[in-house]
């Protein structure tokens, strides 16, 4: 059964394939055919798709266009995910409490089974692979707990990266529209029209616009989820020291119900062994 997160992802996951599919392949057409207006045409002023997307060319089109909806992509998915609601609801620690003071420690990876909070996750891994054993269990819990926030801060790098990136593929574009530009000059024999040089200088411009445009998005958000991450985690930790005593008694009593279960069998083996001997003394006599 996929839980309501998942579903959510998996569905803007589609949304927004979808739509950069449609969105890069519209501006490839109308860049290609010149759909968005003629800039040199007198007394038609440029529109904004024709200054900003079609003027860039294919480093716009092919990679930065490309990279602005996988940057949105990411952070809608993690606007989603990264929320106090979905890593660390409200009475978490009070209700696993409850959990384990209602049915024991042995059902308590099934009963948190359907959950994919920090604590939930880091409990159920660290009773289920503590064997019972304290301290092992107190480890795989605050082990538990940083794998996750490693795993976190891992989703939300791309949105780094690509704010890294972005810039780079900026200046390639810049100093690819500085070499049209001066390409367009050798060509003109040093005296080249000013239509000429406007393909090279929109390259180099637009380019970078759109690098920055990228980058500066996509590094503040990154720099938001980050702290984020890091204070629901801290929250989680102090949450996780909270339900150890109900653990550390969970222990005890599982540890006090197989004594008994013990202590019961052997009654039961002596009552056994005692029934057996009657049993042989009434049968020897009669030989």
């Amino acid at each position: 059964m996929v839980n309501p997160p998942m579903r959510r992802s998996l569905l803007l996951k589609v949304f927004v394939l979808t739509a950069a599919l449609a969105g890069v392949t519209a501006v490839i057409y109308l860049g290609v055919r010149g759909f968005a207006g003629d800039p040199g045409r007198p007394g038609q002023p440029p529109t904004f798709f024709s200054q900003f997307v079609v003027a860039g060319g294919p480093i716009v089109w092919f990679i930065l266009l490309p990279l602005s909806f996988i940057a949105v992509y990411f952070a809608a998915e993690h606007f989603l995910m990264i929320r106090r609601r979905e890593l660390l609801p409200e009475g978490t620690a009070d209700s696993i409490a409850g959990t384990i003071r209602q049915f024991g420690l042995g059902q308590l990876e099934a009963r948190l089974a359907g959950r994919g909070d920090l604590v939930s996750v880091a409990a159920a891994k660290a009773v289920s692979g503590g064997r019972g054993d304290w301290f092992r269990i107190r480890n795989l819990l605050a082990e538990s707990l940083q794998d996750q926030a490693a795993a976190l801060l891992r989703r939300i790098e791309w949105l780094n990266l690509i704010g890294n990136v972005s810039p780079m593929v900026g200046l390639f574009g810049t100093v690819y529209g500085m070499i049209m530009l001066f390409n367009a000059i050798v060509l003109a024999g040093g005296q080249p029209q000013t239509i000429q040089l406007a393909d090279g200088i929109s390259v180099a411009l637009v380019t970078t616009f759109w690098g920055l445009l990228i980058a500066i998005p996509a590094v503040g958000i990154h720099g938001v989820f980050r702290n984020r991450i890091e204070a629901l985690v801290n929250d989680a930790v102090v949450a996780a020291e909270g339900i150890m005593p109900e653990i550390k008694r969970g222990l005890e009593r599982q540890k006090l119900a197989e004594a008994r279960r013990a202590e019961k069998t052997g009654e039961r083996v002596q009552d056994f062994v005692g029934r057996s001997v009657e049993a042989i003394d009434e049968v020897l006599p009669s030989h």
